[in-house]
């Protein structure tokens, strides 16, 4: 096996382990699923706390039906709304609501006291320190 190969399969295993416990403690604490707070993350630091469906989509790298699944969980929740886009009423946003800004404040310093602790744990730390070390060189 190559370097580089080795290299990737170590990467993987890591933000693979990383992600199971952050979704473990956003789960258990905060009653949100990994995606679902990050979906709220996303939607906190757009335009009007607003995003369109597709728009969610692809900021998640998921596809539109698990993205729909996603926002009726949320909106069930009274963490997001549904609003018509008034130019095209076929567009559909997706809008974080007061309680959804809340829950996501709520669950902030857990999921970061969380990451550090799963990137110290599954040798994370090492590997952004050297992929940051290599970006801050002169070329």
């Amino acid at each position: 096996m190559s370097k580089k190969s080795a290299s990737w399969l170590k990467l993987i295993h890591v933000v693979a382990n990383v992600e199971a416990e952050l979704g473990k403690v956003l789960q258990a604490g905060h009653g949100l699923g990994l995606s679902e707070y990050r979906a709220l993350e996303v939607l906190a630091r757009s335009p009007d706390s607003e995003l369109r469906m597709q728009e969610l989509a692809a900021h998640l790298r998921l596809n539109q039906s698990s993205v729909s699944r996603m926002v009726e969980r949320l909106e069930r929740g009274g963490l997001t709304v549904r609003d018509l886009c008034p130019d095209d009423k076929r567009g559909v946003y997706t809008v974080l609501t007061d309680k959804g800004r809340a829950r996501l404040e709520s669950a902030l310093p857990d999921y970061d006291k969380a990451l550090d602790a799963a990137l110290k744990e599954h040798g994370g730390e090492d590997l952004l320190a050297t992929r940051f070390s290599k970006a801050a060189e002169p070329a």
